[in-house]
């Protein structure tokens, strides 16, 4: 079983009773270990031998009265600790640790003192065990595969344990390939928020255990979920080796509901399975690798994604050129936000957005978009799924965008089968109030004004288009919940439509398809 280790700092020895208390805390979230972070007592040199035992006391009282098994840390500068002894008194005072009369159950020895001095620190028979750890907060190290076999092969290390930033998501597959090969107990993570990943997913490839925070801005290193997280959002107890994996795919990604609206209903249906969310960056290269490596990695059993923005076009072309099938909306309009992955590794793609995002304008409006003049502003993957589904609706879609060519190009693209989409310039609001006044709805496709985006405070539609109460303005950020947009709209007496509502619809529609596929 994975355990759940939860890094308490230790600044000074008066704190002992606070932080038994905390580690009580944790420990009834759910953490199976505690992790007593030193590195901060010993940042400067003591000013005396008292200070220097009152530090140790500290230590010994912690790991005595922790309802928790202990790993004992000093991280070192080097390795993104505050620890500033050298590697001698360093050693002496990790050999004291492991030899406490009741001893913690790790101490955590930094492998390349280790390698540099060519010993580890004295323990006495029935101390602690030792933990071999290696960091690298710039990206993975060098050939992390022999680095492991390094650690490993030292009959002196009990756990072996590397961690490094992440530069892509592409840096969980060798996580995931180390721990498949691991010959000893491991912890083999990636940090920041390309290697969220591989934290959650430490129980599906037997990982010794990972870490997670008390709360949130309380992380001692980037990209550490909090227990909570771990317990409740991605169901951590429940994943094992036959979990089956899911991603909600874009940039930014942090503010996505997707993790918490499938994990729900995962669990609903007692189905076994896990919803990420994966930060890709914007362009197609990173796109495929990073999808390519999510499919090819077999012992994944990557099952389906949720794609967002920037990447709705890119499935459709990926999933193309993979020989898999897109529907016939998405393949018209251009975008898909939904990946199922069949059991054969076959891929489907379509889109949800287009009958959510539909549908909820149709109720704003009455009940139906027919011959309704609507402004849709944005051209990438939202704006086509909009702007499509409404144009198959039978509704008269103008498009606009701050770059009009990529207006324009969306409309004439659009404009299939007698169905007309027209391109409009944003600044014509300016010079004819009249046209603007014939629109029964605006849309903003665009991420201005979304948590996390570009612009949060942005606003898509300009300043001088003309609301009323005949009006229906349609935001589809659901992040947050009332946009500038919305507000700006409110005031000047328009109905709103915020794009929580289409979310929780294109969602489910999602839902279904992946629940009704496995």
């Amino acid at each position: 079983m994975t355990l759940i280790c939860v890094p308490i700092p230790v600044h000074a020895p008066e704190e002992v009773p606070s932080l038994l208390a905390r580690c009580a805390r944790v420990a009834e979230c759910g953490a199976g270990m505690v992790e007593w972070r030193i590195d901060a007592l010993f940042a400067q040199p003591f000013d005396s031998e008292g200070e220097y035992e009152a530090a140790l006391d500290c230590i010994a009282l912690l790991i005595r009265d922790s309802v928790l098994p202990s790993l004992v840390t000093a991280r070192t500068v080097r390795e993104g600790g505050h620890c500033e002894l050298e590697p001698e008194p360093l050693f002496h005072l990790l050999g004291e640790i492991a030899s406490l009369q009741i001893p913690p159950r790790f101490v955590d020895v930094e492998f390349a003192i280790v390698e540099k001095l060519g010993r580890v620190p004295l323990v006495r028979e029935g101390g602690a065990s030792l933990l071999f750890s290696a960091h690298d907060f710039q990206g993975p190290p060098a050939n992390v595969a022999r680095l492991y076999a390094r650690m490993a092969d030292d009959d002196r290390c009990a756990i072996a344990k590397i961690a490094w930033r992440a530069r892509t998501v592409r840096d969980c597959h060798d996580v995931f390939e180390i721990l498949a090969l691991r010959v000893k107990p491991s912890v083999i993570l990636c940090m920041g928020e390309e290697g969220l990943a591989t934290r959650v997913l430490a129980p599906k490839f037997d990982a010794f255990l990972t870490f997670a925070s008390e709360g949130a801005g309380l992380e001692s290193a980037p990209g550490q979920p909090t227990i909570a997280q771990l317990k409740s959002l991605y169901r951590f107890d429940a994943i094992s080796r036959t979990t089956k994996v899911y991603g909600v795919i874009g940039h930014p990604i942090a503010h996505s509901k997707s993790p918490e609206f499938h994990n729900t209903r995962f669990a609903e249906h007692s189905h076994n399975g896990v919803l990420l969310p994966l930060l890709v960056r914007g362009d197609w290269e990173s796109f495929k690798a990073a999808l390519s490596m999510l499919l090819d990695d077999k012992s994944l059993s990557f099952r389906g994604a949720s794609v967002t923005l920037p990447h709705k076009e890119h499935l459709v072309r990926f999933v193309l050129e993979r020989g898999g099938v897109v529907d016939g909306t998405s393949a018209w309009v251009g975008a898909a936000n939904t990946l199922v992955v069949a059991s054969d590794g076959s891929l489907f793609a379509t889109n949800t957005d287009v009958p959510a995002g539909c549908g909820v304008l149709a109720d704003a409006l009455h009940g139906a978009v027919r011959n309704k003049r609507i402004a849709v502003f944005g051209a990438g993957g939202v704006a086509r799924a909009i702007a499509g589904g409404l144009a198959l609706e039978g509704a008269r879609v103008v498009i606009m965008n701050r770059t009009h060519e990529k207006a324009v190009a969306l409309a004439e693209a659009l404009s299939q089968d007698g169905r007309a989409v027209h391109a409009m310039r944003e600044d014509a609001f300016e010079c004819n109030t009249m046209e603007c006044e014939r629109f029964d709805a605006f849309v903003n496709a665009t991420p201005l004004g979304m948590d996390g985006g570009p612009d949060p405070d942005g606003i898509a539609i300009p300043d001088t288009v003309h609301f009323d109460s005949d009006s229906v303005v349609f935001d589809t950020v659901y992040a947050p919940r009332e946009t500038p947009l919305l507000k700006l709209a409110k005031s000047r007496g328009a109905r709103t439509v915020g794009g929580w509502e289409m979310f929780l619809r294109q969602a489910e529609l999602q839902s279904q398809l992946w629940l009704s596929s496995h």
